[in-house]
């Protein structure tokens, strides 16, 4: 059976791939405990320069496997979930993502912490936490309005409402969209390009870029994040 999330290296980038596709790639715990594994050793690692995010199949990300969140273990600072959003959110290297078809929930807020993203023209993004009784997750309620504006973000947090790769275009979400039968190799030219930078100056570009995020207390759970399935009723979808 292969793994629920693949890595790969090569010139410089580490490619860190979701595989579940029979799922829309809906994130479980044992792949959150594997994007750990992959992001803190791309950060170990000195050949790697940049991580590339991707998804296998027609979606990037339905989002969070809801079924494996409620059959789960509570919500702790030792959670497989928020050990991930804490490497994501301190992680030093360059981040980039090449994003399509749904992507929901934490398939959208991750790439918030990412610098550079590609979009499949078909793609549909979403942040239906409001919706489904809940509040933003990973910071996101910090990061989307600084990146877009408090009216724009409050409207995609408040009404949930899918957008299309244009309009992400259009606010600053993403970097390009492209042909779906393009995307990846686009997003790897791009990846490429970044990886043959000065290791030293790329890092510390990004930590100039990102100064105001840093100062958040990333490693205190409590201060930055909500439980997700602090429901108010009952959600009513696989993922999200």
């Amino acid at each position: 059976m292969s793994e629920p999330v693949l890595v790969a290296r090569a010139g410089g980038v580490c490619e860190v791939r979701l595989n579940r596709p029979e799922k829309r790639n809906a994130i479980t715990f044992l792949m959150y405990e594997q994007l750990t594994r992959a992001l803190s050793a791309a950060q170990a690692e000195q050949t790697v320069r940049a991580v590339l995010l991707s998804g296998e199949g027609a979606s990037f990300s339905a989002g969070n496997d809801l079924q494996d969140f409620l059959s789960g273990p509570a919500l702790s600072a030792a959670h497989p979930a928020m050990q991930f959003l804490r490497t994501l959110a301190t992680f030093d290297k360059p981040l980039l993502a090449a994003v399509q078809g749904q992507t929901v929930g934490i398939g959208v807020t991750m790439l918030l912490h990412c610098d550079l993203i590609v979009a499949a023209r078909g793609t549909q993004l979403s942040l239906p936490f409001v919706a489904l009784g809940l509040v933003p997750e990973a910071g996101s309620s910090l990061l989307l309005p600084r990146l877009i504006g408090h009216q724009r973000a409050a409207e995609l947090l408040f009404l949930g409402q899918p957008f299309n790769a244009e309009t992400a275009y259009r606010l600053g979400l993403v970097n390009s969209v492209v042909e779906e039968g393009s995307l990846l190799e686009e997003a790897r030219t791009l990846a490429r390009a970044v990886a043959q930078q000065p290791p030293e100056a790329l890092v510390a570009t990004r930590r100039l870029l990102r100064r105001p995020w840093r100062r958040i207390p990333w490693t205190d759970s409590s201060r930055w994040s909500t439980p997700p399935l602090s429901c108010t009723r009952r959600p009513h979808s696989s993922a999200m």
